[in-house]
């Protein structure tokens, strides 16, 4: 995978998007910055680009992972390998459902995920040096440099989703003192049934990663 890097820019996400779209650039590709000034998270909020942290974002075509990946599962399974990557560092991180970072209880980053035809375009934010008030800071030292390489190295090995959901079901057990947006509602997570696609069953319906 070519990993560019560039000083600064608006959105990893959107450009990387909108490049994809146009046939402008193929996968695989990794692009990262030093600075974000108009970062996505969830639920179309801003993501503050404080400089020293990790901003990229990333394609995939759909044949290059694994076949038993579906579309809605995407977010977590991306997520478990950054995860996977910074725990074989010694970091704490775990992914509360569906693509949010934490260590202990503050959220230090989280995934955004679309496609563009049969491409997944992935990004990611992690604060590795600092962090808006009320959130976290990744527990290791790493640099954004290194923190990209790495994940790249474990994606493209293309683990099973069924090799990802078996840690991610062990994992999921921390999101349940939390609660989660899906269609405006704030849903608690304490009672919510893991399913194996990664989606959950709470009070009888099916609860899904939009993002």
């Amino acid at each position: 995978m070519r990993i560019e890097f560039v000083d600064s820019i608006p959105s990893t996400q959107e450009f990387l998007a909108a490049a994809v779209r146009e046939g402008r650039i193929t996968p695989p590709f990794a692009l990262a910055a030093k600075e974000q000034t108009q970062g996505i998270g969830s639920r179309n909020n801003t993501w503050s680009g404080l400089k020293g942290n990790l901003f990229f974002s990333f394609c995939m075509s759909e044949t290059a992972l694994p076949g038993d990946l579906r579309g809605e599962s995407a977010s977590i399974y991306f997520s478990m390998i950054m995860r996977e990557t910074l725990a074989a560092r010694g970091s704490r991180i775990w992914l509360k459902w569906p693509n949010d970072f934490y260590v202990g209880d503050k959220k230090i980053g989280g995934t955004l995920t679309t496609r563009v035809g049969e491409i997944y375009v992935c990004g990611m934010g992690i604060n590795l040096k600092n962090a808006p008030q009320n959130a976290g800071i990744l527990d290791i030292e790493v640099s954004p440099s290194v923190a990209v390489g790495e994940f790249c190295k474990r994606l493209q090995a293309a683990p099973s989703w069924a090799e990802i959901f078996k840690k991610f079901e062990i994992e999921f057990e921390k999101s349940r003192e939390f609660i989660t947006h899906f269609e405006g509602e704030e849903i608690s997570l304490k009672e919510a049934k893991l399913l194996p696609d990664g989606s959950l069953e709470v009070d009888g319906r099916r609860v899904f990663s939009l993002r």
